[in-house]
Formats: structure tokens, C-alpha cells, sequence
């Protein structure tokens, strides 16, 4: 090239943006798990690890949570599902009968630490309603709710696009259906989970002489509609409170089949068919892994935040 003239240009095409990538943490008695998705709600990353469910020392639930995060890459922030009782604001589990160690455990400023990245905290159940809001059935709505039924239960409800979460609330599991019934673990009697999860199938089921048999293996049997009629009673509630209109069954009640949902639908309607002026209640069955809403919820909390 001679003296003065310019060398040629050259275009070079600009790296490509890496799309952000959100972190999710579910916290529950003896268990940790982590995961990395991306904004469509696929999960790109998962870990977990194990504490002793009974443990009163912290540094045990220290451990397990960074073991858990040890991410492979940094999210744009990470939400936490977390049991127990919750102070959202405050990124604290107040009480967690099971644990002793979380009661009053500051898991936002823990993970805020080992991390360096924006955490939020929203109890488990509530919190799975914005995983079906962001990445499942209830997208584009702005009022529905999100249940999840197995071993735990409990309800999340969006209601005119905000989750309500006011402070002590808690997930609906331990409203009273039956003022003198069976005792609960929280130390009242008759609350919702007494009657509408897997430990009531178990002993019901054992008590019938069909111990071992399961949801899928109950169907047809009068044990499984009554099943479906206890875990309509507080849905029946929260209908009757919020008309949220949308109900997203999560976990064990996918292995009932049509039936158990439709049982489920029926009695909802039954007993809020004097609301003319509300949308008909309706029940729709997640068939995703029931272990994966948290983490969703998660995410979704992340997004519903930036």
C-alpha cells in the first residue's frame, strides 16, 4: 500500500447479545434446587443438594444453598420459592414448622452474598402462579389461580396482575374446612391439607383395604371423587373470595385424569352458580413436571421485577 493511502475498510458484524438467563431457587424442608432458564421458561441448568429436614443449625442451610448455586453462569437475578412462612419484603422465612433453622432465616441477604446478584423471595405456593402467568396457562391473563396438590398444597392468586401476597399471609393450606376435624401440623384442626393431600389418600386408602394403590390406580373408585371434593372445598373459597375464574392444577392431581378434574370443575360450579355476573370457574391440569412450577415461579418472579 503506497504512502497516504487508506487502508480498506473492513465491516465486522457485532457480537450478538447474549440473552439474560434467571435464576430460581426452591427452598423446602431438607431440600435445595437450582436451576438457570431462559426467558422462554426452558430450564438451561439444574443442581440440587440435601440438608438434615429436621436440622437447627444454620450452617447446614448455609451449605446446601451454596452447594445448590454454584451456577455456571451469573442470572440476571434469582427468585426463591420458598416453604414456610414468608416476609417477601424483608427476603425472610419467618417460621418453618419442620425446620427449625429457618425460622427467621434471612435467605435474600444469604444468597445476595454468595451471589451478587438482586434475589427475591415469595412463598412456594403463591409464588407458582407467576410461573403459569409467564410461561403456561395463564398467559395474557391478568386474574386466575395456580394449585398445587400432592404431598404439599397450597393456592397462588393473581388478581388484577398482582399476586396477592399480603404480609403474614400464607398459602391457603391451612384454612379451616371443617371446624372440629383432624389435627393439622400447624397445631389447629381441620385445616385444608388435612383432608386434601396425598397423607389423607394414603390413610383413607389404607383403611378401605387399598393400601398402596395410587391416584391412577383409584380412578373409578368412590375414595378418589371424595379426594376431588376435598381439594374442591378451598378452591370453592377461593372462588367464592376472589372469582379468579382460571384454577391450574399442578402434581398429583395430573394422575387423576378427566374425571378428577371434571369432578373438581362440577363442584366449583355448583357452588358458585349464583355469580351470574362472573366468569364460570374453570380447571385446567398442568401435565409439565410438578417439581419444575416452582422453579418457573422463580423465574417468573425475577421478570415481574425488572
Amino acid at each position: 500500500m503506497s504512502s497516504g493511502e487508506r487502508p480498506a475498510l473492513r465491516l465486522v458484524r457485532a457480537p450478538e447479545p447474549v440473552p439474560p438467563v434467571l435464576g430460581a431457587v426452591e427452598l423446602v424442608p431438607g431440600r435445595v434446587r437450582a436451576a438457570l432458564l431462559d426467558l422462554s421458561g426452558t430450564v438451561l441448568w439444574r443442581a440440587e443438594a440435601v440438608f438434615p429436614r429436621g436440622t437447627a443449625d444454620r450452617a447446614e442451610v448455609d451449605a446446601a444453598l451454596a452447594e445448590a448455586t454454584r451456577f455456571p453462569d451469573p442470572p440476571a437475578g434469582v427468585g426463591v420459592a420458598a416453604a414456610g412462612l414468608v416476609d417477601a419484603g424483608a427476603g425472610v422465612i419467618i417460621e418453618l414448622n419442620e425446620v427449625p433453622a429457618l425460622h427467621g432465616y434471612p435467605v435474600a441477604a444469604v444468597l445476595g452474598d454468595l451471589l451478587h446478584v438482586p434475589v427475591h423471595v415469595e412463598h412456594r405456593a403463591r409464588l407458582q402462579v407467576l410461573g403459569d402467568r409467564w410461561f403456561g396457562p395463564g398467559a395474557g391473563r391478568t386474574t386466575f389461580a395456580s394449585v398445587s396438590t400432592g404431598e404439599v398444597l397450597g393456592v397462588g392468586v393473581l388478581y388484577d396482575g398482582e399476586v396477592l401476597a399480603p404480609p403474614g399471609g400464607r398459602s391457603g393450606a391451612h384454612m379451616t374446612v371443617a371446624a372440629s376435624g383432624r389435627p393439622c401440623t400447624c397445631g389447629a384442626r381441620g385445616c385444608w391439607k388435612t383432608v386434601a393431600t396425598t397423607p389423607w389418600l394414603r390413610e383413607e386408602a389404607e383403611r378401605r383395604g387399598l393400601a398402596g394403590r395410587t391416584v391412577r390406580a383409584l380412578a373409578g373408585d368412590p375414595l378418589l371423587d371424595e379426594y376431588a371434593g376435598n381439594l374442591a372445598l378451598g378452591l370453592v373459597n377461593i372462588q367464592q373470595l376472589f372469582a379468579p375464574g382460571l384454577f391450574v392444577l399442578h402434581g398429583e392431581a395430573a394422575e387423576g385424569g378427566e374425571p378428577f378434574r371434571a369432578r373438581i370443575e362440577q363442584r366449583l360450579r355448583e357452588d358458585s352458580s349464583w355469580a351470574r355476573s362472573a366468569e364460570p370457574p374453570r380447571v385446567l391440569v398442568n401435565p409439565g413436571p410438578a417439581d419444575d412450577i416452582a422453579l418457573l415461579g422463580g423465574a417468573g418472579l425475577v421478570l415481574s421485577k425488572h
